[in-house]
């Protein structure tokens, strides 16, 4: 496509070919400052690239701000914002490159579709909440959250526009008569004490944001800014029309002094009690925001066309200047409505087509991931998603030049949606979904049998353990036995009830009610032994490939140490126990040493990978150099590899003692990982498969997504992937199971 060129009067009437090396191909939007371009690296990678009005660059005072908006926006660039790829601010026209995410902003989604329902608010709030406790984290306050910078990505919701936000060490200071934000969505000490404006006010605008999405008008609404602004700082919020459940949560945000309101932690605990009321947590994704769907501007040429659009005048009060400097950039236009086009969760047509129409993995990155890139301006640019039919009984895709090689394979052996939880084991892949266990071909994905079940719920996937399959616990029973070939109880256990079942090689360790354990031998259902493990109210078992120990962990009530106990599970004996310091938790084992992760107490984030040596007693810490949220990992060989809320996926190096490579996914949150050596796969709350270079930490291929026709419901834990005979087995939301060959991910 050829750069875009502006045939309008005044210093904008040339707008630049490239800025610095990347072409500009076509304008995505404008406002107060700047101009959004389209743009391609040289690999060929979608960017945002906002180059600066020429009559700004000329003004010192804006050049500094825009270097705080480079500088701010490198600080929080993660899940809930998106990175720089480049900048210049001290070029000619200064410019800034980000990565380009597709999805409307909020206020453009509230525009055209309304006010959102109670479950959207509750994950939009969760998200920006996350998204705030990132920013802030990092010592940014941002000063001038709203609407218009606040993108609905597929992965959920996405903060931009750093343009007034500062540092808390910043030396750039606001000057005396210049208010700087929106008056709709600005706190009471930023019109009062515009030097003095802290994290909270990112708070008060959230409210305000809040009541927005939920009512299609803010708290305190009027045309002049100047009324607005006595309202935000002397009246109480209107609140009519927030759902019930949420407006406590939101009258909290709009306190009018700044230390009476919830900082960004306590708003997720809140939200988490709020959600309990639902009887739901997939709130805490943020994951259900769908951008409208339009073919690529490449594939057709009236969606670019489109994309090359002028800004309307400001709507509503929310994008004015005042005679104080207060600028606000307003939202691109809309816009025009495209004819539908595919959409996750349902497929349809061959599939040797529906391969031949993927892109190449450049943009399938973009386009299943959804948070590899930025919108500057809250820009509208939706992209055809992969997949549209409803699923199969069973499919098979993919060519390989030899006629008994492997095909990828996909199957809906129930027919109803919820992920499957799947565990490989005596040459089957055996997996539980509420209702029923039942067993599948590897190879092809062919049913081979079901058993049904009363559960209602799934809980985690069938234990394959003495050479059958042992089904989840069901409520008021014991443990029973399931021939791998048939399905058909081999034996079952009804003389005692138990909480947890562990399958630890060929025994079963079973905990009660009051904390015993018993030692089940898996192939006859014979105890063999009965205790307790000695410091541990009700132990709950961990056991990794390879290794003959069981596991058990038990926190201090302060989190400032922790119990581990290492279990014979053939006989209950100890093998060792040892105290160590922190709140950890085993994930793997390398050599002789366990690896376990250590999180804060409070906030329950993952701060170091710990390696401890029972032989030697010694004990050895590799702090992150960025908390996890809520990490979780494995081990494969000397390396630990976590994921947390919020898609991050880290890899840790237990032999050379240090971070080996960080990337950001993008995903709104990941499934624990699995490797091989040579990936690291994980899945993503919308279905995908997610395949990642484990030398380079690099994406390395991604599968499509797979949502089915409930998209607000979320697994509270994602299923995580089987590898068996180089194949990766997952499952997805829609209720599908399929497989792809680990060996080659850029071709799923």
């Amino acid at each position: 496509m050829a750069p875009q060129r502006n045939v309008g009067a005044g210093a904008e009437a040339e707008l630049p070919e490239y800025a610095g090396h990347y072409r500009l191909e076509s304008c995505l939007g404008s406002g107060g400052m700047g101009v959004v371009h389209l743009a391609r690296s040289t690999s060929g990678l979608k960017l945002a690239v906002k180059v600066v009005h020429a009559e700004f660059a000329r003004d010192r005072e804006f050049r500094g701000r825009f270097r705080q908006e480079v500088a701010a926006a490198r600080r929080v660039s993660g899940a809930f914002t998106a990175p720089v790829v480049d900048a210049d601010p001290e070029a000619e026209r200064p410019w800034m490159a980000t990565l380009f995410i597709p999805g409307p902003t909020l206020a453009q989604h509230v525009k055209r579709n309304g006010p959102m329902p109670p479950p959207q608010l509750r994950r939009l709030m969760a998200g920006l909440a996350e998204g705030l406790r990132d920013i802030h984290r990092v010592g940014v306050v941002h000063r001038d959250l709203k609407p218009s910078n606040v993108l609905l990505a597929e992965d959920g919701p996405k903060v931009i526009d750093f343009g007034i936000s500062r540092p808390k060490d910043s030396e750039l200071r606001t000057e005396t008569g210049k208010l700087i934000g929106t008056p709709p969505f600005m706190a009471p000490e930023q019109f009062r004490r515009p030097r003095e404006v802290g994290p909270s006010a990112d708070i008060f605008a959230l409210g305000s944001l809040l009541v927005h999405a939920a009512t299609g008008r803010g708290p305190f609404d009027s045309d002049s800014p100047y009324v607005v602004a006595y309202q935000v700082v002397h009246d109480d919020p209107d609140l009519t029309g927030v759902p019930d459940g949420l407006a406590p949560l939101v009258l909290r945000c709009l306190a009018k002094e700044p230390e009476d309101r919830p900082s960004p932690d306590a708003l997720m605990r809140e939200l988490r009690s709020v959600a309990a009321s639902y009887d739901t947590q997939a709130f805490m994704t943020a994951q259900a925001f769908i951008p409208a769907q339009r073919t690529d501007p490449e594939a057709d040429p009236a969606g670019a066309v489109a994309d090359r659009r002028e800004v309307p005048d400001a709507e509503d009060g929310e994008d004015a200047e005042d005679g104080n400097g207060s600028r606000v950039d307003p939202d691109p236009g809309a816009v025009p409505a495209a004819a539908p086009g595919p959409g996750p969760g349902r497929r349809g047509g061959p599939s040797a087509a529906r391969r031949s129409a993927r892109p190449p993995l450049s943009k399938r990155a973009l386009v299943g991931g959804g948070a590899l890139a930025l919108a500057v301006f809250g820009t509208l640019f939706s992209v055809q998603l992969l997949g549209d039919e409803p699923p199969a009984r069973q499919r098979t895709a993919g060519a390989r030049t030899t006629p008994d090689a492997f095909r990828a394979w996909e199957t809906a052996p129930s027919g109803r949606p919820g992920s499957p939880q799947c565990s490989y084991g005596a040459e089957r892949l055996v997996c539980a979904q509420a209702g029923s266990v039942f067993a599948l071909d590897p190879d092809d994905g062919r049913l081979l049998w079901r058993h049904t079940t009363a559960r209602t719920s799934v809980s985690g996937p069938p234990v394959v353990s003495g050479g059958l399959v042992q089904p989840a616990l069901e409520p008021g029973s014991g443990p029973e036995a399931l021939d791998p070939a048939s399905g058909k109880p081999r034996w079952r256990q009804d003389t005692a009830e138990y909480n947890g079942l562990t399958g630890a090689g060929d025994m079963l360790l079973l905990t009660g009610a009051d904390g015993t354990v018993t030692g089940m031998d898996s192939a006859s259902g014979d105890a063999l032994w009965t205790g307790r493990v000695p410091g541990h109210g009700a132990p709950y078992f961990r056991t990794f490939a390879g290794d003959p120990l069981a596991y058990v962990a038990s926190t201090s009530d302060d989190g400032s140490s922790t119990r581990v106990t290492a279990v014979d599970p053939r006989s209950g004996a100890v093998r060792w126990d040892a105290r160590l310091e922190g709140m950890l938790t085993p994930v793997g084992i390398t050599g002789e040493a366990v690896v376990l992760t250590s999180d804060d107490p409070v906030l329950g984030e993952t701060r170091a990978v710990v390696r401890y040596t029972p032989g030697s007693g010694q004990t050895r810490r590799v702090t992150l150099p960025v908390p996890l949220a809520q990490g979780h990992g494995t081990v494969h060989g000397d390396v630990a590899h976590l994921t947390g809320t919020g898609g991050r996926l880290v890899a840790v190096d237990m032999a050379a003692l240090r971070q080996r490579w960080s990337l950001e996914t993008g995903v709104a949150r990941g499934s624990a990982p699995v490797a091989d050596g040579r990936h690291v796969y994980f899945t993503a709350p919308d279905g995908r498969l997610l395949a990642v270079d484990a030398r380079e930490g690099r994406l390395a291929g991604q599968t499509a997504p797979r949502m089915g026709d409930h998209p607000d419901r979320v697994a509270a834990t994602l299923p995580e992937p089987v590898i068996a005979d180089g194949h990766v087995h997952a499952t997805a939301p829609d209720g599908t199971v399929f497989a792809v060959d680990a060996g080659d991910p850029v071709d799923w």
